[in-house]
């Protein structure tokens, strides 16, 4: 189901065409109004009583373990998908002549901690190139070997938005004993997501995009089997019984439950965490299916309006509803971009592609200013 406009809820001007949430969406106002409040809290640290150091995080845990059916003990905060992929590294087995699968043009975060983490213990990764046909699914299935200790992988590209059956790809893994990370940062809150379905790993994401939040907080979940791994670092708050201030030169060796251990330290930024939490929440509030919908239609609208441009996508069936990566067979003018700006109307080029990535704030005008500027620009 289609959500009605939400742009009120946004400070973008009417002439303002932002279709460029995979690059970094706008705060909500109730997410920047909260953001003010915790950063003011500040100005009056006798106001701010030990136990805030806990409950706003696991309010924050709690909202994020429901987006994706998990337990709030599973759930970790960290400041970047980086720092969560890296923790999955340290921990997932990996031994010398393994490998690890990535895929073709990934973004980075997923790739190069699999990378130094290889490099140390001998083994390999391998990179699935992009399939001129049939999508990514299928040629990620065939990838796997019985060398292969990881997958890594999106759940849709962040070039293109051509999109993976993680369920599929998960029940393969499982059935070979192959272990299974994903960075989810451009697709959650809009793919709907159920980590009971797909039994990840380690599964990362950011929160400054598709869930409406802050820079530089981020999550990861991880599956119960892996909760007594080893955190990449060491701090006083994910340790047992931190809540207890004067006693915290007793230097407790035992971590807190769950996920816990892997946060990362200061975690409790009473600026951030309430402003990520009013995101998660309303995200919640919206639905995920709906979100997929609302997004989903004006981005086949743009497809369809393009096409006498000679701007291509990838089918429906291969690529996420929310996601356009635009080509022309002739290539892209290197000042796009700018021009594009100066009429006000605001995506990105990733590889080859226009990645136009709608949100529920953009309206049928904004597709209308991207068709005349691309006409203009192109023409």
């Amino acid at each position: 189901m289609s959500l009605p406009d939400q742009r009120h809820l946004f400070d973008i001007p009417d002439d303002v065409a932002y279709l460029n949430c995979g690059y970094m969406s706008p705060l909500m106002h109730p997410v920047r109004e909260a953001g003010e409040a915790g950063l003011a809290r500040k100005a009056r640290p006798w106001e701010i009583a030990p136990r805030d150091f806990f409950s706003g995080s696991d309010a924050l845990r709690a909202a994020f373990a429901a987006l994706i059916n998990a337990r709030a003990d599973d759930i970790a905060i960290v400041p970047a998908v980086s720092y969560g992929i890296s923790t999955a590294a340290r921990n997932l087995p990996l031994a010398r002549g393994q490998n690890v699968i990535v895929v073709e043009d990934q973004f980075p975060s997923n790739v190069l901690p699999w990378r130094e983490r290889a490099r140390e213990v001998g083994a390999g990764v391998r990179t699935v190139p992009r399939p001129r046909t049939g999508g990514w699914t299928p040629a990620v299935l065939a990838a796997l070997d019985r060398d292969t200790a990881v997958v890594a992988l999106p759940h849709c590209h962040w070039t293109d938005g051509g999109v993976f059956d993680l369920e599929q790809i998960a029940a393969a893994c499982r059935r070979r004993g192959i272990a299974l990370a994903l960075d989810v940062t451009q697709s959650l809150g809009v793919l709907p997501l159920d980590v009971q379905a797909i039994q990840p790993d380690f599964l990362a994401c950011a929160g400054y995009k598709w869930l409406l939040g802050p820079y530089s907080v981020s999550y990861l979940y991880v599956a119960e089997r892996w909760q007594q791994g080893v955190p990449l670092e060491h701090n006083w708050i994910h340790r047992r019984n931190a809540e207890d201030f004067a006693r915290l030169v007793d230097y407790e060796e035992d971590f807190a439950p769950g996920a816990r251990r892997f946060d990362m330290g200061e975690r409790s930024n009473f600026a951030l965490l309430p402003a990520a939490e009013a995101g998660l929440r309303q995200m919640l509030a919206w639905g995920a299916a709906n979100v997929r919908d609302t997004a989903g239609a004006l981005a086949d609208e743009i497809v369809e309006r393009v096409r006498p441009l000679g701007l291509t996508a990838l089918s429906r069936e291969l690529r996420a509803p929310h996601y356009l990566g635009l080509q022309l067979a002739s290539g892209l003018p290197p000042d796009l971009l700018p021009k594009l700006a100066q009429r006000k109307v605001f995506v990105s080029v990733r590889g080859a592609s226009i990645r136009v990535t709608p949100h529920v704030y953009n309206t049928e005008a904004d597709v209308e200013r991207l068709v005349e500027a691309l006409q203009a620009v192109l023409g």
